[in-house]
């Protein structure tokens, strides 16, 4: 199995619906590093998962819809609690729609896996099938 991430970075506005989330449930901002890995079994004939270019630029694309943008009104994401797990499903959702696409070159990976990070101590990671 081979696997290759590319990383970005979003800021986004939020609050969080529950007891459970305290003073988060307020509106307040939160930043994340955003990590995409894709795999698949073999390299390519050129000796590759993906261009990793083409990997970026998508998951720079998926993020540019999100980032600098309050997630409570975006209609995509309505009635979602938008935890860092749920926005983890919402990326991988979005790539594995580009790899169906074709926006990324490849049709037989075998995984995508997002993870965000808010802190160095802290994240979640969603993975799923292309």
């Amino acid at each position: 199995m081979f696997e290759v991430t590319v990383s970005d970075h979003m800021m986004v506005a939020h609050s969080l619906r529950g007891e459970v989330f305290g003073p988060a449930q307020a509106l307040h901002g939160a930043t994340y590093v955003v990590e995409a890995a894709f795999a698949r079994e073999d390299l390519d004939s050129d000796g590759i998962v993906l261009d990793i270019g083409q990997a970026a630029e998508a998951l720079h694309e998926v993020l540019s819809d999100l980032t600098y943008r309050n997630l409570d009104i975006l209609e995509s994401l309505a009635g979602l609690n938008t935890t860092t797990e749920v926005l983890c499903r919402e990326i991988a959702d979005r790539l594995a729609a580009r790899v169906h696409d074709g926006a990324l070159g490849v049709h037989d990976l075998t995984r995508i896996r997002v993870t965000l990070r808010e802190t160095p101590n802290a994240w979640a990671s969603y993975e799923r099938e292309p």
